[in-house]
């Protein structure tokens, strides 16, 4: 038993003096490997008496946990050490600039509802939003599209089969679900809350039943609202006049304002630009019908139905207003020169290396909207 006190006192010095967990290792073997000496110190105790063992064991045993209790103290010790070394040499100075190679790129779309929400916030436009699931008469009831309007059907529109729990025919108190077909409900939801006058434009999502190279089944769409009084026609197509202006930043765009038919505006007009061809891609800019130029359709728009003002709670007596819808997907392609809506959509990360913008460049008027650097060319 002296013999094994000598040997704890030696090898707690030893453990206390390891530098390294290499060190401490070797003396954790050298005491309670399956060679070292408490182990062959546990061994012996089958060579002894009953009455021998009873006094012998409790103390090898006690020998044994003061020295593993010894190398797990340590052994922290000497983690926590290294632990620390190894955060003071990995130091980040975030001063410094960051890597040259982008990790990631703005997504034309995104880029180019930045750019919108820019221009129209230098014209006193405020930005809406709404819910993408919609109600029927948000969709399509208070924009003065009744029963039998096409936009209705199944074929066309996105509706929840089951919009309460035992309803057989997707109604809730008569009212159905589904996904928007286009941001206009924003409006009606934006006029009952905040009244008139209003400015604002709705960007977002929206839905429809219906893919093919132009088209998907969910789309971006930008819509825009003015009501105030003494609010006409030309109101409109001067505040679309200067958004295509600074949008594909050249004075030379030309609109035409085409009758039409919407259910939500009285009178209804298409907006069409002037356009040229330029190698296989459309550019914007000049008249239409005249030197080899043409007329590209861009969006719908009119003056507000006097029933969707009442729909909203306005008096159209003393209220008019403007409203404009543009597909965000179309005048991307049309101002960067894509030709396939659905890549869009297909998660392409060569695609998006190529036509992404840099995430550290923000459109601002200043600069222009446009002269942001992609993230590749």
């Amino acid at each position: 038993m002296t013999q094994l006190t000598d040997q704890k006192t030696a090898s707690l010095s030893a453990i206390a003096a390891a530098d390294s967990l290499d060190a401490l290792e070797q003396e954790r073997l050298a005491a309670l490997g399956k060679k070292g000496w408490v182990s062959l110190a546990l061994k012996t105790l089958g060579q002894m008496s009953p009455e021998e063992r009873k006094d012998a064991a409790p103390a090898i045993q006690a020998v044994r946990a003061e020295v593993a209790g010894a190398i797990d103290a340590k052994k922290a010790a000497l983690e926590a050490a290294e632990l620390e070394a190894q955060l003071a040499s990995e130091t980040i100075d975030l001063t410094l600039p960051g890597p040259h190679t982008a990790q990631g790129s703005i997504h034309p779309v995104s880029q180019v509802m930045d750019e919108l929400a820019e221009i129209f916030a230098d014209l006193g436009f405020a930005v809406a939003t709404g819910p993408e699931i919609e109600d029927d008469w948000h969709n399509f009831t208070a924009l003065n599209m009744d029963e039998s309007h096409p936009a209705r059907a199944m074929h066309d529109t996105f509706y929840f089969p089951d919009a309460a729990a035992g309803s057989q025919d997707g109604t809730t108190g008569g009212t159905r679900m589904l996904l928007r077909t286009h941001t206009s409900p924003v409006q009606i939801r934006s006029m009952k809350a905040q009244g008139a006058p209003i400015r604002i434009i709705a960007p977002g999502r929206v839905y429809r039943s219906d893919s093919d190279a132009t088209h998907t089944p969910m789309f971006h769409q930008v819509e825009g609202l003015v009501v105030d009084k003494g609010i006409h026609l030309g109101h409109l197509k001067w505040t679309l006049e200067t958004f295509f202006k600074a949008f594909f930043e050249r004075e030379d765009i030309v609109l035409r304002l085409r009758p039409s038919y919407f259910p939500f505006t009285e009178p209804s007009v298409e907006v069409d630009v002037g356009y040229s061809n330029e190698g296989n891609r459309r550019v914007v800019g000049g008249h239409g019908d005249d030197d080899g130029h043409d007329w590209m359709e861009l969006g719908g728009s009119g003056m507000v139905n006097a029933r969707v003002l009442e729909m909203a709670g306005l008096d159209p007596n003393e209220y008019q207003g403007f409203a404009f819808g543009l597909g965000i997907d179309r005048i991307a392609m049309l101002k960067y020169g894509m030709n396939d809506l659905r890549a869009f959509f297909d998660g392409d990360p060569r695609w998006l290396k190529h036509y992404g913008f840099s995430p550290y460049d923000q459109p601002t008027l200043s600069a222009g909207v446009g002269s942001q650097g992609r993230a590749a060319s």
